[in-house]
């Protein structure tokens, strides 16, 4: 517990009413959340204004309160801090309450459009594996103690409450290493999640059409992006994927002595990969660590793409323990892929059932080839697009999906308040050579949809379920609906198996 007066030199506050001795019990921006005692943040949401939601917080026991408009009553009995934004003033007023986690250990982000929670994760394997105790936040899950345990956020980068909350519990228990998946939403001023931390590694995956619901242009989600690489520490690393073409633009946000290339194209990179062989059950393939030599190793994670975010993982491990790449390298064949991330289901079936998250039209071109290279059958694909999320994107989905895939089957995503069918005919809108209800079908049940792709498939065919992966509902205007892909599939291929 701390008091307000405590807080108060982090709030940045324009004014304050009340006793700067109240004792706060917890941090809460949600209204219904609140509990006695707590401090309420009257952020605004997607729809709403925090403000309006004052009273219900009050009324539920919050004993302070984060606002900015001057106009709001105060009500008598609770501690009133103004300032200019209450969604900016979550980060600083956070790390205050929970004594500056982020400072009791090493801190690696992850940034990137696709591959972040899957090299988050591996970094923090091969962490494990070296003997470092490490704690790490991903979309998919998180391990702030002892037990990984499934995030139920619903963001990658949880608002700063959660997030100096979960870095507390790593510190309480040890943690000298936190790698954290840092999305462009949260290095954006404007929500500014991760306004105290700064970084002792920072990693780019790749760049590609995404968000701009929210940044409104490519060069702003970008350049949000590249505030990961602003926050880096004096002596930090910053381990960048020279195939990208926007490589470059995060390298010049640091000092050259601080940049590692990664790299499957260019023989000068810091760590170089080639000599790819794959046998379905693993990739093996050689490492090239600049002055230091080429080891072999090999993977049982799929695709290209991910030897790339196993270099991220070799190059940023070894930056915040010390450990050589060249030993970190002959741990690859230990590490295990993440939960949703190209997860192959057997019930016996005589075709390939793979659940990924692919969302974005950079994992579209990354998945399709991968897949369309493996299949000797048709690739039938099942996916769809967020609602309320960047709209250009979609047909561009459509699009891409259309070069590879046989049949395609769209279907519902997240479509919250947008009308459903319209999303679809959105993605539906880029596809080529497809003919409606024969190759292209528009199914906005997800479960009727997967139901279909099964039934559609024939030996040697493979069916790839993208955009939900790990996630554990639908959400829809009507709210969340509970949801597990991969039991999904299992459920019909079973079914389809006893008739």
């Amino acid at each position: 517990m701390k008091t307000v007066n405590d807080i108060l030199p982090a709030a940045g506050a324009v004014d304050f009413y009340g006793d700067p001795q109240t004792v706060i019990t917890g941090l809460c921006y949600d209204s219904r959340l609140v509990e006695p005692g707590n401090l309420f943040f009257a952020t605004d949401g997607t729809h709403s204004d925090g403000h309006l939601f004052i009273g219900a917080a009050l009324d539920a026991g919050a004993a302070a309160v984060v606002y900015s408009d001057p106009s709001v009553e105060k009500r008598p009995g609770a501690a009133w801090i103004r300032v200019d934004s209450p969604r900016r003033s979550m980060a600083p007023i956070s790390a205050a309450f929970y004594d500056y986690p982020a400072l009791k250990m090493k801190i690696v982000g992850v940034t990137g459009t696709d591959g972040k929670s899957t090299t988050v994760s591996l970094i923090h394997q091969l962490l494990e594996l070296s003997g470092y105790k490490s704690g790490f936040v991903s979309t998919v899950e998180y391990k702030a103690g002892d037990e990984i345990r499934p995030n139920p956020y619903r963001q990658s980068t949880p608002e700063a409450p959660e997030l100096q909350r979960l870095l507390a519990e790593m510190a309480a228990a040890g943690t000298e290493i936190a790698v954290l998946e840092t999305t462009s939403h949260s290095l954006s001023p404007v929500n500014n999640r991760l306004g105290t931390v700064s970084f002792d590694a920072a990693v780019f995956t790749n760049l590609s059409h995404e968000h701009l619901e929210f940044h409104g242009t490519m060069e702003r989600y970008r350049d949000d992006k590249g505030n990961l690489f602003r926050k880096l520490k004096p002596g930090g690393r910053a381990v960048i994927n020279a195939d990208d073409s926007n490589g470059s633009f995060f390298a010049e946000l640091c000092r050259p002595e601080q940049v590692s290339f990664y790299s499957m194209k260019n023989a000068a990179a810091d760590l170089y990969a080639f000599g790819v062989k794959t046998d379905g059950a693993e990739t093996r393939f050689c490492l090239h660590v600049k002055e230091d030599g080429t080891f072999e190793t090999a993977t049982v994670l799929p695709g290209l793409f991910n030897i790339s975010n196993l270099m991220a993982a070799v190059s940023a491990a070894s930056a915040v323990s010390g450990e050589p790449e060249s030993r970190l390298i002959g741990l690859l064949p230990r590490l295990q892929p993440v939960n949703g991330r190209m997860n192959r289901i057997d019930r016996g079936q005589p075709f390939q059932v793979i659940v990924d998250y692919a969302h974005t039209p950079g994992a579209f071109e990354t998945v399709f080839p991968a897949l369309r290279a493996a299949v000797s059958g048709r690739l039938i694909a099942v996916f769809g697009s967020a609602g309320e999320r960047d709209t250009e994107k979609r047909p561009v989905q459509g699009e891409i999906a259309s070069r590879y895939a046989d049949i395609i089957i769209l279907t519902d995503e997240d479509p919250r308040l947008e009308d459903r069918n319209v999303i679809l005919k959105e993605i539906a809108a880029g596809i080529r050579n497809k003919t409606e209800n024969e190759t292209l079908f528009l199914i906005p049940d997800r479960k009727e949809a997967i139901r279909k792709a099964i039934a559609s498939a024939s030996e040697n065919d493979a069916v790839i379920l993208l955009g939900k992966g790990h996630e554990s509902c639908i959400i829809t205007a009507e709210g969340k609906i509970p949801w597990n892909e991969r039991a999904v599939a299992e459920e019909i291929l079973d079914q389809r198996e006893r008739r």
